[in-house]
């Protein structure tokens, strides 16, 4: 078939079309563009199909066929005037003499959606300057909206012909519940294809509302994208992730806040946890590691919020932070020979600095001769040897009952006879028991603690400690701590986004009142270069730990020379 498109000013231009549904409008996302005031950004649709043609009018009498108002659907023969506004169409089987010819735009388009029947090239006229039509920003916002309500439409069809949560409650299997969820969605948009605007494919409908129904939303391709390490979701419409250490906001959208608990539900429900009005937010994990916070009205006043804490499906080696930048060999050697000198070792640093995955590296060089017990709110470390028992905190239920804290986990550690204990964060009074556990016995234990300094560390652990409730004078507390801990790592992340071991400290003892320490490796900062990125130098300092000798008595191999700043 071949269409010729007049203009009032007598101007044709004839386009072959195949079989196929095409959209007319003012909106550069249709097909067929037709430029005027009183164009409808999508105002007709013209369907083509072997041994027939019909025209259906989406604005109230704005297409003419004939003359005649055309009031729904109408059949278009061979030859028949199609008017909308200032412009005459007419469908032809042989190609037409054009009374005048006129070039393609130059502007590109959006291809066209794909459909059963083969995609049609887009057919766009030459569209007049002079006519109003609304800015791309605008356009794209009305789309979005448009994209929205179409969902929550399509989204409350799918759970009227559907009860999800009785299915999920019936003990259907995940992958029937899924599969029947994905059936019964596509039955509903091929129903409503021809109406769908072409600038929303029928496919990424599909997937999004499917997402929105039995997994969780718009947020399922951000953990499916390796370069995302977080994900921050301020609200139904304020999504934004970290890359490469730098925050960015997305196009990703919630259909509202509804939608939001709906994905803090299915997160908290399969770990038991609860998240309402009484409690009104809750650390999670998903399947994968991932560690989730989420808060809800009436503490959150942007509505409900979900940070999620990606983790690699491979978790980071030694030699990825070598890589990376975080440390040196030379570091790395130091604190692999520690930890195999079962030396006491707290990983310092603030928030998103890369402590529990500094962490979960140095217990990677625990030998697997030995009984590893770890300790978490929400578990994260993935360790690789075989002989690991990991233990989780438990929140209250929901009588106020049967919470299970880290500092109850410690104690009970102690008696599950543990080479090592590994505590993914010191936060509370079960700093106490853990400096206890360093000093009776149980040397090679890896804790984390929140500080931004190795110094502010120690001032830090002596807080917690006060928090156990116990009142020990501060002299106490410290020669606990100067007994206990060994090696202070302290991390830092940078403008730039990347995270560095900017010191790795030995505590030597106490002095007076003071603890004494001093610096084995140091990070310096030079400045910046041209792109932004860090320029500084990891170093030596000299010193030689105290307990180097301690070290080579329990067989382990230490290079000196690695001290040597010359070197």
């Amino acid at each position: 078939m071949y269409l010729e498109i007049g203009k009032a000013e007598g101007s044709k231009q004839i386009r072959e079309l195949r079989p196929g549904i095409y959209s007319l409008g003012s909106d550069l996302e249709n097909q067929i563009v037709l430029a005027g005031p009183k164009v409808a950004g999508r105002h007709a649709i013209l369907c083509l199909r072997p041994g027939s043609c019909w025209v259906e009018d989406l604005t109230l009498g704005g297409t003419l066929l004939s003359g005649t108002t055309v009031h729904g659907r109408a059949e278009v023969l061979e030859g028949q005037d199609i008017r909308v506004d200032g412009y005459t169409l007419r469908l032809f089987r042989d190609k037409p003499e054009p009374a005048q010819s006129v070039s393609p735009p130059k502007e590109s388009h959006p291809a066209p959606v794909s459909l059963p029947v083969p995609a049609p090239a887009p057919v766009v006229p030459e569209v007049d300057a002079s006519s109003s039509r609304p800015e791309r920003g605008v356009r794209d916002e009305r789309l979005l909206t448009l994209k929205q309500t179409i969902k929550q439409q399509i989204l409350k069809e799918l759970l009227e012909r559907l009860d999800i949560k009785r299915l999920t409650a019936s003990h259907m299997e995940e992958s029937a519940l899924h599969q029947r969820v994905l059936s019964t969605l596509e039955g509903i948009v091929s129903e409503v294809g021809p109406r769908l605007p072409l600038a929303i494919p029928a496919q990424v409908l599909i997937k999004e509302i499917y997402d929105e129904a039995v997994g969780l939303g718009p947020l399922e391709d951000l953990l499916a994208d390796t370069t995302v390490t977080e994900i921050m979701v301020n609200g139904p419409t304020r999504v934004y992730v970290e890359r490469k250490g730098k925050i960015e906001l997305t196009d990703k959208t919630f259909l509202d806040d509804k939608s939001v608990l709906a994905v803090i539900e299915r997160i908290v429900s399969p770990l038991g946890r609860r998240i309402d009005e009484s409690q009104p937010y809750v650390d999670a994990r998903l399947r994968d590691g991932s560690r989730v916070n989420a808060v809800i009205h009436p503490l959150s006043l942007t509505g409900p919020c979900i940070t999620i804490r990606k983790f690699s499906k491979v978790p980071l080696t030694d030699d990825d932070l070598i890589r990376l930048g975080t440390w040196t060999a030379p570091m790395r050697d130091f604190l692999k020979a520690a930890v195999l000198a079962r030396k006491n070792i707290v990983v310092s640093g603030g928030t998103g600095s890369g402590k529990t995955t500094l962490l979960n590296v140095l217990g990677g060089f625990v030998p697997e001769s030995d009984r590893i017990i770890t300790i978490e709110d929400a578990a994260e470390l993935q360790l690789k040897q075989e002989h690991v028992v990991s233990l989780e905190a438990r929140p209250p239920n929901i009588e106020g009952k049967g919470a299970i804290s880290i500092r109850d986990l410690v104690r009970n550690a102690l008696r599950m006879r543990p080479d090592r204990i590994l505590v993914g964060e010191c936060r509370g009074g079960e700093a106490l028991d853990m400096l206890q556990a360093m000093n009776t016995g149980h040397d090679g234990s890896l804790t984390t603690v929140h500080a931004n300094s190795p110094r502010d560390s120690i001032s830090r652990l002596e807080t917690l400690v006060l928090m156990s409730g116990m009142d020990l004078p501060v002299r106490a507390i410290r020669e606990q701590i100067s007994s206990a801990v060994d090696l202070i790592v302290q991390e830092s992340r940078f403008g730039d986004g990347s995270r560095k071991v900017v010191n790795i400290t030995e505590v030597v003892g106490l002095e007076g009142d003071r603890t004494t320490m001093q610096d084995i490796f140091v990070y310096e900062q030079k400045g910046v270069d041209a792109a932004g990125k860090l320029v500084g130098k990891f170093s030596p300092t000299g010193a030689v730990p105290t307990f180097l000798d301690g070290m080579r008595a329990r067989g382990v191999k230490v290079d000196q020379t690695m001290f040597d700043p010359q070197r």
